[in-house]
């Protein structure tokens, strides 16, 4: 009976955060599926009560879409470009910090700030710092042209100021400032985890390295990667879910017009593929969206399950 009892106040206590999760949660998965395999499915057909066979038409029309694997080119290349880099930065930048003594706790505060930062609003930093600006001047409205900071410093030393953003930029100069953008973004956090980790490291084992004159690249690559693997694969995986999931840094540097003025559309990425469809950029889509979403789902599960197979071989615990 006093068990019984436990068990009624336990479901009762639960209950909040059951009821949460079945209505923001579950439900919301069950009724993605339900409009990915509804062909044609579109939330005012089916608010008039329209009908919809089941079948794979909604994923046909997605992959078929060239703008769908336009966004799928571009999420691709923004992981593979920006998850190496921000890792390998993050372990040399925390190991940098784990080894200095004065001011550690300032640079850790001042590496950390980006991450507490509005990601729109730095994009929107970041856009006037590589933007080229025009404005009319005197009787004749003149046009006269004013540069970011960046273009300004190459400028400085003799180079010739680039098109990074603005209309008739390339597409290369664009996943330029992304990459930037996104790698610069997404440092605080792994700082955060790998300097954690460092601190609590065995200091014996790098007495132990220093005694047998070992040198410093060495002891980064025999001993502090080696102990530092298991958080290292998990800045890896959560890096590509979020590298698959990008969308509002791409907002905060060119907006929701997802590239440059005279090309729109031209860095879309998945997600903003499956908002544009959902928010009525291209209305009654919501099933084609749907559908991309659990391609996107499917994607970012291969890879978690490919990051996980090779940290059981690479990673020692």
């Amino acid at each position: 009976m006093v068990e019984s009892k436990q068990h009624w106040k336990a479901w009762l206590y639960l209950s909040p955060a059951i009821i949460l999760l079945l209505v923001f949660t579950v439900y919301p998965i069950v009724n993605t599926l339900y409009m990915a395999f509804a062909n044609g499915y579109g939330m005012m057909s089916a608010a008039g009560g329209q009908k919809f066979e089941f079948g794979i038409e909604n994923f046909k029309k997605v992959l078929e879409w060239g703008g769908f694997l336009t966004a799928m080119k571009n999420t691709l290349l923004l992981c593979i470009l920006t998850v190496p880099i921000s890792t390998i930065l993050a372990l040399l930048i925390a190991v940098i910090l784990n080894s200095i003594g004065p001011l550690r706790r300032v640079l850790q505060t001042i590496y950390f700030l980006p991450y507490v930062t509005n990601s729109i609003a730095i994009g929107m930093v970041f856009a006037a710092m590589f933007n080229i600006t025009g404005s009319f001047i005197g009787t004749e409205n003149e046009i006269v042209y004013t540069s970011g900071i960046i273009n300004n410093i190459i400028e400085f030393f003799g180079g010739t100021k680039v098109n990074w953003i603005n209309p008739g930029s390339s597409y290369w100069a664009n996943i330029f400032v992304l990459v930037i953008y996104i790698v610069w973004n997404a440092l605080p956090f792994k700082i955060l985890i790998l300097l954690g980790g460092l601190q609590s490291v065995n200091k014996q084992y790098y007495d132990a390295a220093k005694i047998d004159g070992t040198g410093k690249f060495r002891t980064l690559t025999r001993i502090t990667v080696p102990l530092l693997s298991p958080l290292i694969a998990y800045i890896v995986i959560t890096g590509f879910i979020g590298g698959f999931k990008e969308y509002s840094n791409v907002v905060g540097i060119f907006g929701e017009s997802m590239g440059p003025a005279a090309d729109p559309g031209r860095l879309n990425t998945m997600v903003g593929y499956i908002y544009d469809n959902v928010a009525g950029k291209l209305p009654n889509n919501q099933g084609k969206a749907a559908a991309a979403a659990l391609i996107l789902f499917v994607i970012i599960l291969a890879v978690t399950l490919i990051n996980l197979w090779v940290s059981k071989k690479k990673v020692h615990y």
